[in-house]
């Protein structure tokens, strides 16, 4: 009916009216209004009342320039177009992540070129290497006192509470993103009292979360300044990891298919959605608490910069409700923590699993969206 109207609101226009130029003509809605300015007038300046005996001077808001050759020129002007914008650089390979009391940095680029940059950000601050395992991705420092590492880190360490006569020691892993050539940089120190030779082992978590997000703040800065001047790769962290893929396309015990992406919802979470939004179908809502993301594969994905012309919209080119419900093809895509993995499955409805080759195509979309 929407469109009907109109239709008929357009033949209604078309027919009272013989050409365009109510629309962009000298007197049309969309006229031109470049030259108004030539059509105003001076008026007198402002008089006080005459009872008025002290007022702070009248100056005009908006006085006509003086190198203003001839005000008596008539005709059309054209306003001429403003200039382009500087483009912006682009933003750094090198991001700060957060999710709860963790801090990690997510770099656009594999492990290999970050690897070198990061070492190279601990070495510079005094740090000593104890071991490397640039296949896994890891590397440790020996336990050193506050006195042995650069100023800025002496007192980064103050200002976490580490005692100046305290041993540090930190491990850092760089893992390899849930996108193809992206890593993730971990920070965890470790600490001991003065004079003590135990060997404090790493925790999965943060101790001293202080120190961590000053470390982590720290190396982040340094690797955007590095990563200006171009990088090295190390050969040694090109090798394959020993660790399996972070995402994975499996068949669970009953056949239906199943996505494995890496091991922390909230970052899978973020990831998956990003990965839909770029699907050849539209995501409606979503439930956060519940891990779900509801999608409509009879509906193109809503693109953001894309908004109806004044003619679509006019004569209702977008469909009406009825319709999208008519063909709506509505599945919710799951994330369930399920031991050490994150597993994405497709669902009918919280009862009804998706047919295979359904949830194999939203499955596979995602995964290569991901990579």
């Amino acid at each position: 009916m929407k469109r009907l109207a109109g239709l008929s609101a357009l033949a209604l226009i078309i027919s009272s009216t013989s050409g365009c130029g109510w629309v962009w003509g000298p007197e049309g809605y969309f006229r031109d209004r470049g030259s108004d300015y030539l059509e105003a007038q001076q008026t007198a300046p402002m008089q006080l009342p005459p009872d008025v005996q002290t007022a702070k001077r009248l100056d005009p808001l908006l006085p006509i320039p003086r190198n203003v050759a001839d005000d008596t020129v008539k005709g059309e002007y054209v306003v001429p177009r403003p200039q382009p914008l500087t483009a912006i650089a682009e933003a750094s390979d090198y991001s700060l992540q957060k999710s709860g009391d963790s801090r990690w940095v997510m770099a656009q680029r594999p492990p290999a070129e970050v690897w070198p940059v990061a070492v190279q950000f601990f070495q510079d601050n005094g740090f000593r290497l104890d071991q490397q395992r640039p296949q896994t991705g890891e590397f440790t420092t020996t336990w050193q006192r506050s006195d042995e590492l650069s100023a800025t880190m002496t007192k980064r360490l103050a200002s976490a509470g580490v005692a100046s006569d305290a041993e540090t020691r930190v491990r850092v892993r760089i893992e390899p993103g849930v996108q193809r050539n992206t890593s993730e940089v971990y920070v965890v120190s470790a600490e001991r009292p003065a004079g003590s030779s135990d060997d404090v082992a790493f925790t999965n978590r943060s101790v001293n979360t202080g120190l961590d997000a000053a470390l982590v703040d720290d190396m982040l800065v340094s690797m955007s300044r590095i990563s200006e001047k171009g990088g090295s790769v190390s050969m040694l962290a090109s090798r394959d990891f020993d660790t399996p893929s972070r995402v994975s396309l499996i068949e669970d015990g009953s056949g239906n298919p199943v996505l494995n992406v890496g091991n922390d919802l909230d970052r899978a979470w973020s990831s998956v959605g990003r990965a839909l939004e770029q699907g050849e179908w539209r995501v409606e809502d979503i439930n956060r608490s519940l891990g779900l993301y509801y999608i409509n594969l009879a509906e193109k994905a809503e693109r953001k910069d894309e908004k109806p012309g004044f003619f679509a919209s006019l004569f209702g080119s977008s469909p009406v409700k009825e319709e999208v419900e008519a063909r709506a093809e509505r599945y919710q895509v799951r994330l369930s923590k399920v031991g050490e993995n994150v597993q994405v499955t497709v669902e009918k409805d919280i009862n009804t699993v998706a047919p295979a080759e359904v949830a194999r195509k939203v499955l596979g979309v995602i995964q290569d969206n991901l990579g």
